[in-house]
């Protein structure tokens, strides 16, 4: 499978389709890789590459990934936007569309802030958040993931792995954990919203975003237990994307 290097990091990569490109990253917290694709509430992969230039990757350090690169304390989200940015770079695209599921809310509101010039509008599929009954629902699953990178790396102390995961979900424990509020109001980047009620992925982070994104759109509600809800979801996700999507 093709990889992107920069340094100490390595980023492995797949396409599929041809046409506009469109970054899509699978859910699994920290565990975000190609493999995942299947088990996905829709597989964006499969669903969108007539229309688009598909793009996904494993995240770094994801476990059962082929990515790998430090444990960036200092920075964690803007790490992994790095890591996305990079890859894009590498394959000459300069301006892209987003879909995230899960982990994915937090990325793309990192990537618009990273680069808000390039991503021409974002879709947030069940996406995580803080959720005030399960504050820790995110911060268990990445320490979960630490205890799985450990195993693998035992150059990584537990000391880096419990500041990385404190400085990703707890330096800002609110909200979509990557970006303020304050950013949110101001993103004139278009969104799209797929609420999920989980303990990790926050319906009431998803709707606070919706609350106040200045442009923003967010499907029925719920979606996933019917199928005439379903099909009309991701048909708006289509919709959506293909309506932002222009060379």
């Amino acid at each position: 499978m093709p990889h992107y290097t920069r340094g100490d990091v390595r980023i492995r990569y797949e396409e599929a389709g041809s046409g506009f490109p469109l970054l899509a990253t699978p859910g699994g917290g920290l565990n975000s890789i190609v493999a995942g694709w299947p088990s996905q509430v829709f597989d964006a992969m499969a669903l969108f590459s007539d229309d688009f230039r598909c793009i996904t990757m494993d995240q770094r350090n994801a476990s059962g990934g082929e990515s790998s690169g430090p444990v960036d304390v200092d920075d964690p989200w803007g790490a992994l936007a790095d890591d996305q940015l990079g890859v894009m770079d590498h394959l000459g695209i300069d301006k892209f569309l987003f879909i995230g599921y899960c982990i994915g809310g937090p990325f793309a509101l990192k990537l618009i802030e990273r680069a808000p010039d390039r991503v021409a509008a974002a879709v947030l599929c069940q996406p995580v958040g803080h959720a005030s009954k399960t504050p820790d629902a995110m911060y268990d699953s990445g320490m979960a993931w630490g205890a799985e990178l450990r195993a693998r790396r035992p150059e990584v102390t537990q000391e880096t792995i419990d500041q990385y995961v404190h400085n990703l979900y707890r330096v800002q424990p609110d909200f979509m954990y990557s970006v303020s509020r304050d950013f949110a109001r101001a993103c004139q980047t278009p969104l799209l919203v797929l609420p999920d009620d989980t303990p990790a992925h926050s319906y009431e982070a998803a709707m606070d975003l919706v609350a106040i994104a200045p442009n923003v759109q967010v499907s029925e509600y719920p979606w996933k237990e019917s199928k005439d809800t379903y099909d009309r979801t991701v048909a708006q996700v289509r919709e959506f994307l293909l309506a932002h999507g222009r060379s």
